[in-house]
């Protein structure tokens, strides 16, 4: 399956899609990354006068990329407009901020996916190759 593929067949749209390009993706792990612009509307009000990336949003961005396109990938034709995901856990430690106008690459390695659930160790490095946030995250696909 094409990287163009499995974005096509993400549940999400703009404002909500924070995936931009697949870089890499084989059975055992995925790279990505997105670009978070400063028009984005959480930069409004989050941090007055020194915007910065809420965590909530980083998080976002590692399950999109690392747990949501890596499923896809994994469960292939079986994934349709009826299949569900949902985010079972996650367990993020955070290293440095994200600015507005950053390039994020997200890089996620399979711990395990058996009866619907995958279960990554994904981190975020930034346009530096600084690791800005990393842990585990886990969902189940049905």
């Amino acid at each position: 399956m094409k990287s163009e593929e499995i974005i096509a067949k993400l549940p999400y749209t703009k404002p909500f899609l924070f995936v931009d390009e697949i870089v890499a993706i084989t059975e055992n792990g995925v790279e990505g990354s997105f670009f978070l612009d400063e028009k984005l509307d959480f930069y409004q009000g989050h941090f007055k006068d020194h915007p910065m990336t809420p965590g909530v949003i980083l998080i976002e961005i590692m399950a999109q990329i690392g747990l949501v396109c890596l499923g896809i990938f994994l469960v292939d034709d079986a994934f349709s407009k009826n299949s569900v995901i949902g985010l079972t856990s996650a367990e993020v430690e955070f290293l440095k901020p994200v600015h507005p106008n950053e390039k994020v690459t997200v890089i996620s390695e399979k711990i395990y996916f058996r009866f619907g659930k995958l279960k990554c160790k994904v981190r975020m490095l930034n346009q530096n190759g600084e690791e800005v946030c990393g842990g585990t995250i886990a969902g189940m696909l049905t």
